[in-house]
């Protein structure tokens, strides 16, 4: 059994914040990630993506997004335990909680916080026969590896942000793109949706309305039957169909925690972040509180309030001063940095003498 004060659920860029965080005020974090690797759903559906509202950013890709993160949380040195789920959460006498995952480890921690995006996630399917057997050959329902779709012809299946992102990210690479949609409403941004419209006029990739409804395949997939909203069957040669129709989000055991819900997320306070059960705690997309917008930026502003809440509920009674990583030698510390504002020793300050003769 571990015994710590804190376990993270989740390791995406919320949940990798959060480390920073309660880093910053001296707490040592395990963190339990189902995936095989840090990144949640910026890494594993769309590790190119461009974003563009994280602040002093005006462009970063969401695997450069966690890369950054990771190196950020390096001096805090968190321990991960990926692969695996937290499958049972139980209130001890003692008032802490212990922790059983999927794996067979077992916590004992005094306070939880999930970071779990929108719990654990499967993309919607594609439902028609053959379609699974060709999942990772030339049907897809995430682009890890663009390269992988160079010079091909490619249908995009969906009418949201993911499809109109990768189609408009695709179309100068692929031979060609189609984007098959089941009708002309589309819950993309609308910059996008004009973009596409653009590139249709200028003959750079095609817009059908329509689904798919039948595969013809050979030793790879070589057609797709598409049925229109004028009922006609039209054929469609391919190299690639590349499904976007969304995620289901499921949370799983979360849902039986017996937490307050809204619509499978966990309902919070806006001080703490804290759920209905004290020394639980909730950031980023899976929780839910009135206003609550779906942002990165606004999950890592609820990792600093619940980091503070942290902190003094493992210290009650002490009042937890703010501390500014510009100023304090405290912060400058335990993030390895020198302190700019420090006195310098005799040996740097003949040094700095040396250098100004």
């Amino acid at each position: 059994m571990i015994e710590t004060d804190v376990v993270i659920i989740g390791a995406g860029p919320c949940g990798l914040f959060q480390v920073f965080e309660l880093g910053l005020l001296d707490i040592h974090a395990h963190v339990i990630e189902s995936l095989p690797k840090p990144g949640g759903q910026c890494a594993e559906l769309y590790p190119t993506k461009p974003i563009y509202d994280i602040p002093a950013c005006p462009s970063i890709g969401a695997q450069e997004l966690v890369d950054n993160l990771m190196k950020q949380i390096e001096p805090f040195k968190p321990t991960f335990h990926f692969n695996q789920q937290v499958t049972v959460v139980e209130r001890q006498t003692d008032g802490r909680f212990l922790l059983e995952t999927s794996a067979g480890n077992t916590f004992l921690v005094k306070a939880v916080i999930v970071a779990g995006g929108v719990g654990s996630f499967d993309p919607v399917k594609l439902k028609i026969p053959g379609v699974e057997e060709r999942i990772g050959q030339d049907i897809f329902y995430s682009v890890k590896d663009p390269t992988l779709h160079k010079d091909k012809d490619i249908v995009i299946l969906g009418g949201g942000d993911s499809a109109l992102d990768w189609a408009l990210d695709l179309y100068s690479e692929a031979n060609s793109v189609i984007l098959l949609h089941r009708s002309e409403k589309f819950k993309a941004a609308p910059a996008s949706v004009s973009r596409m419209y653009e590139l249709c006029e200028q003959y750079e990739m095609q817009f059908l309305t329509g689904n798919v409804s039948k595969l013809h395949v050979t030793d790879k997939l070589k057609q797709i039957d598409v049925t229109g909203l004028d009922g006609v069957v039209r054929r469609i040669e391919l190299d690639q169909l590349l499904v976007f129709y969304g995620l289901s989000p499921k949370l799983g055991p979360i849902s039986n925690w017996g937490l307050d819900l809204k619509k499978n997320q966990i309902q919070v306070d806006t001080e703490k972040f804290q759920s209905s059960e004290p020394g639980i705690y909730a950031v980023g997309d899976i929780n839910w509180y009135p206003g609550k917008k779906k942002l990165i930026l606004s999950g890592f502003h609820e990792a600093a309030l619940a980091a503070f809440a942290i902190k003094e509920q493992l210290n009650p009674g002490k009042k937890v001063q703010l501390q500014y990583t510009t100023t304090s030698s405290a912060m400058h510390e335990r993030l390895g940095v020198d302190d700019p504002y420090a006195e310098p020793s005799d040996t740097e300050q003949s040094a700095k003498d040396n250098r100004a003769a």
